[in-house]
């Protein structure tokens, strides 16, 4: 498979802010990477290098082919990048919109392109509405048929789904798989572990660094985290409590359960042992996603908080 993005070192300051540091990510044609990490971690800033719109400090490699520092503006031209906050015209009709990105781009055939941006994302009967009277998924659908709409080789999506209800962010997805079989390689931010578990393969950036990279099933697997599941009456008011104990990395509420994960068998089975009993039942099951990033977070503060830079 080739790579559409080969970078590596990758470094962006914002004064004597390191906020994106040492990245270095390849990803193969068609592909659908997930990146994760909390507010501020660094994944826009990441993708904006990738794509042109950021100059890095320092790093080296390809994207698209072509030397991402020298011809970031080539890069530019082939790439569609969705912003998380809808920024396109609200005063102006959705198919006013595509024809003004059309324009902007530069594209032949503009009529027949918009048309077909019209009928790919379900918009036709809408075009003559306002932007600014859509729904969020009316919005998400618009801003990514202008994202794509000069059909860029790269599709980099900055958390596109926030505030969009279950079924919008479903066709979305769905959308988005279509167009990775055709060869469009996808780069997308997300807080939602479900959607990063519909990518191909996921990152994980937490203080500028890219900390975890693989599948779901490899970062998971390559945790080394142990996780017990507890059922039972009211049992989320044992959170708090297993928190403080000696082995437990996290214990966090899941409904009616109780997911409580460490790295040391023995230590946790020590930490549930006096809950073990009518009403509750436990097992061991498979950590979720969810379970390790929180492994992860939890490590790298304990990392700062040694060296003394926790913030």
């Amino acid at each position: 498979m080739s790579a559409v993005i080969d970078v590596r070192g990758l470094n962006k300051y914002y004064g004597d802010r390191h906020v994106v540091r040492d990245v270095a990510i390849r990803v193969g044609e068609g592909r659908v990477t997930g990146f994760l990490g909390p507010n501020g971690s660094g994944k826009t800033t990441t993708l904006r290098l990738l794509c042109g719109l950021l100059t890095p400090d320092s790093g080296e490699g390809t994207v698209l082919g072509l030397d991402f520092r020298a011809q970031s503006d080539a890069i530019k031209l082939r790439t569609g990048y969705m912003t998380q906050r809808f920024s396109l015209y609200e005063d102006m009709t959705i198919e006013e919109n595509l024809i003004f990105f059309a324009r902007v781009h530069g594209l032949d055939n503009r009529g027949e392109r918009v048309d077909a941006a019209l009928d790919r994302l379900g918009l036709r009967d809408r075009r003559t509405q306002l932007a600014g009277a859509l729904s969020g998924g009316w919005k998400q659908r618009l801003a990514l048929a202008a994202a794509t709409l000069h059909e860029p080789k790269l599709l980099l999506l900055d958390e596109p789904t926030a505030g969009v209800d279950p079924k919008a962010r479903r066709e979305f997805w769905d959308e988005i798989h279509a167009m990775a079989t055709q060869g469009l390689t996808v780069l997308v931010s997300t807080h939602y572990m479900d959607e990063a578990e519909r990518c191909h393969d996921i990152g994980y950036i937490l203080d500028g660094r890219l900390i975890a990279r693989g599948t779901a099933e490899e970062i998971i697997a390559g945790s080394g985290l142990v996780t017990f599941n507890g059922e039972g009456p009211d049992i989320g008011r044992l959170s708090p409590i297993l928190s403080e104990k000696e082995g437990v990395l996290s214990a966090s509420a899941f409904g009616t359960a109780v997911h409580v994960s460490g790295t040391d068998r023995d230590a946790l089975e020590k930490a549930i042992q006096p809950y073990q009993h009518a009403p509750f039942r436990w097992e061991e099951v498979e950590p979720s996603l969810e379970d390790v990033f929180i492994q992860l977070m939890g490590g790298k503060a304990a990392d700062r908080a040694d060296d003394g830079h926790a913030r």
